[in-house]
């Protein structure tokens, strides 16, 4: 949701917020452009996984029909993605923990995690869900968000479509390109992202793979340095090692 135009607060996000009806509805209306203008260009099959805080502020009892909607479930992520299908499409992203003007930048939890490294570099969550699409030989083929994501975007994955349709003014605020020129942006790039779709490749870091993960403090890295294959590497940081980008996020409760 933190990508998406026309939400410029954190309240936005909020569960429990009076704003977060109205930020619901401008996720839903910036995901219906997606799926017209997929269908417009080609599309036979499209699945929207609604990954903000596990999965909730899109109804899909209030969306197109002819899309399938799904929230993580378990271990997976993205439950219906494998190997049929010809691109990811990020929508709504956000810019990793750390970064200048990247609104409400995190990387999975703002509360508790710090920074996440994957075989040593930094990365946030569109590196992960690019990871994860990897597994299944998937590419990324356009990321739409904040300028500060795009920009994260671009610098992993190269020549993709990418749509910047807010900038964060610090970490707080947005500055948002109006919502329906926002809505022509995304279409535009939809469709040029169909017609690049196949020389793009999949993300594929090297395995087995070190994932490292920093906490804000000692405490929080006490529970995770319990799990199983975890090692304790200082007082908020722990490691593991994983044969599977499937497992890109190996730190949840339970892991």
């Amino acid at each position: 949701m933190e990508g998406v135009s026309g939400i410029t607060t954190i309240e936005h996000t909020q569960r429990g917020s009076p704003e977060l009806a109205e930020a619901c509805a401008l996720l839903a209306a910036e995901v219906q452009t997606v799926v017209d203008a997929a269908f417009e260009c080609g599309a036979t099959r499209v699945v929207v996984c609604d990954t903000h805080g596990g999965g909730g502020p899109l109804q899909g009892g209030k969306m197109d029909p002819r899309a399938v909607y799904e929230t993580p479930a378990g271990d997976r992520w993205m439950p219906s993605l494998n190997n049929t299908f010809d691109g990811l499409i990020l929508l709504g992203q956000h810019a990793r923990a750390g970064t200048l003007n990247g609104f409400l930048d995190h990387t999975i939890s703002s509360a508790t995690w710090f920074e996440y490294r994957l075989n040593g570099k930094v990365c946030g969550e569109i590196a992960m869900a690019a990871a994860y699409a990897g597994h299944y030989d998937v590419p990324v083929i356009m990321v739409a968000g904040d300028k500060a994501a795009v920009a994260e975007g671009k610098a992993l994955l190269g020549d993709i479509c990418g749509v910047a349709v807010k900038r964060g003014l610090g970490r707080n605020r947005a500055e948002c390109v109006p919502v329906a020129e926002a809505h022509i942006r995304i279409k535009a790039a939809v469709c040029a992202a169909f017609r690049s779709a196949a020389a793009l490749k999949p993300y594929k870091p090297s395995l087995p793979a070190n994932v490292r993960l920093t906490l804000y403090r000692s405490d929080m890295a006490d529970r995770l340095a319990k799990q199983s294959g975890t090692q304790r590497i200082d007082a908020r940081t722990v490691e593991k090692t994983i044969t599977s980008f499937l497992d890109i996020c190996p730190f949840q409760s339970g892991r």
